[in-house]
């Protein structure tokens, strides 16, 4: 037998979903009222998907060696714009990102440093810019 409070708020048939299923599901995409545990959880993923396109388009660029080193030479001259050089820098980001946030999920999975991980996330999040900063440099003065 369904609830009183099911019943009530849909129309009496128990296998009709309620008004409030839908905002139940609409608050699961609200930004809203988030830790920032949950930041560092949805930085992880989209950093994550980052990296496999990233993956993929850079087995289909090495595909240019296949057509001689003309081709790969005028693609290298391509890739030395300031333009280009940017994308290694948010490759970067990603990189630092994931394998930062990675690593505070992996002490905490394992259970050291539970009581820490607000910490831990600030304080890896501070060394990544840091990190990112002085790639940054090294990629557009090298």
């Amino acid at each position: 037998m369904p609830s009183v409070d099911s019943v009530s708020q849909g129309n009496g048939d128990p296998n009709t979903p309620s008004r409030t299923a839908g905002r139940q599901v609409g608050r699961w995409f609200s930004i809203r009222r988030r830790s920032l545990g949950m930041w560092g959880f949805v930085l992880n993923r989209v950093a994550g998907l980052g990296l496999v396109f990233y993956l993929m388009l850079h087995l289909g660029v090495l595909s240019l060696l296949t057509r001689g080193p003309e081709s790969w030479d005028s693609f290298v001259g391509l890739v030395r714009h300031p333009a280009f050089l940017s994308l290694d820098v948010v490759l970067l980001a990603g990189i630092i990102g994931h394998g930062l946030n990675g690593l505070r999920v992996a002490l905490i999975g394992t259970g050291i440093l539970v009581r820490w991980q607000r910490q831990m996330l600030i304080g890896l999040g501070a060394l990544g810019v840091v990190l990112l900063i002085v790639s940054a440099v090294l990629i557009f003065t090298a």
